[in-house]
């Protein structure tokens, strides 16, 4: 799983009032790709707790994939931070992220029968590695709100669908009943509103045409995680 054993100090940035919320914005455009996502059969049946064991076992091990690689976004976040507070947390989730979450995520692979070895030798699917290019590229050529920008997707949608499919009733099957407490649950909101506002707070500031860039960033990333649950209910592998 995606979720950061961490305590955030939530930077409440206040937008002027001339100037609506970036999140507000976008609210729209991120709500139909949440939609899509929560619609989408695996994750129906994954809230449901009738999703066969065999696209998820994917998804886990593309998940750790995606994780090694989005540690490094954390590093470059920390690395652009404008200030020493936001230095702090990013280099908090870097740590947070790889010496906590991905020891809980091999933990939780070994009850799917999924080996560290099996984890370790994982290829990245092509969704996979077009996903974790884009957000090490983008995170490595551009400013700290381009890293915040495609870093908001994988904590607004999985806050989002762990929150829709939680108000229809956990499953029975505990194992994905426990995923959706995760994602709904009140830390893993919290660090969502975090970035929120920390979003809102870097585009106050920003002119216009950085606030277009940061719009295409964070739905090019939307998209992504769409793809993401596709690849993994189609257990996409490279056809050559």
């Amino acid at each position: 799983m995606r979720f950061y054993h961490v305590l955030i100090t939530l930077y409440r940035m206040p937008v002027p009032h001339s100037i609506m919320a970036f999140t507000d914005e976008i609210r729209e455009e991120a709500d139909r790709i949440w939609t899509a996502i929560v619609e989408h059969p695996m994750v129906r049946e994954l809230g449901a707790g009738t999703l066969e064991e065999a696209p998820f076992r994917y998804w886990v091990r593309q998940d750790y994939v995606y994780l090694i690689e989005y540690s490094r976004v954390f590093a470059l976040g920390a690395a652009k931070a404008p200030t020493l507070a936001r230095m702090s947390t990013f280099a908090d989730l870097l740590d947070s992220t790889v010496n906590v979450e991905m020891d809980l995520h091999r933990s939780y692979a070994a009850e799917f029968g999924i080996s560290e070895a099996e984890l370790e030798a994982t290829e990245p699917s092509p969704t996979t590695r077009a996903y974790t290019d884009f957000l090490v590229r983008t995170a490595a050529l551009g400013s700290f709100g381009d890293v915040v920008a495609v870093l908001l997707p994988c904590m607004w949608g999985f806050n989002e669908t762990g929150e829709r499919l939680a108000a229809d009733g956990l499953p029975d099957d505990e194992r994905y009943a426990r995923w959706i407490d995760t994602y709904a649950g009140e830390e893993f909101t919290e660090l969502t509103g975090w970035c929120l506002d920390l979003m809102d707070g870097v585009a106050a500031d920003a002119t216009p045409g950085e606030r277009e860039r940061y719009r295409e960033l964070f739905l090019t990333s939307a998209r992504h995680e769409y793809r993401f649950w596709e690849a993994a209910w189609r257990q996409e592998e490279w056809e050559v």
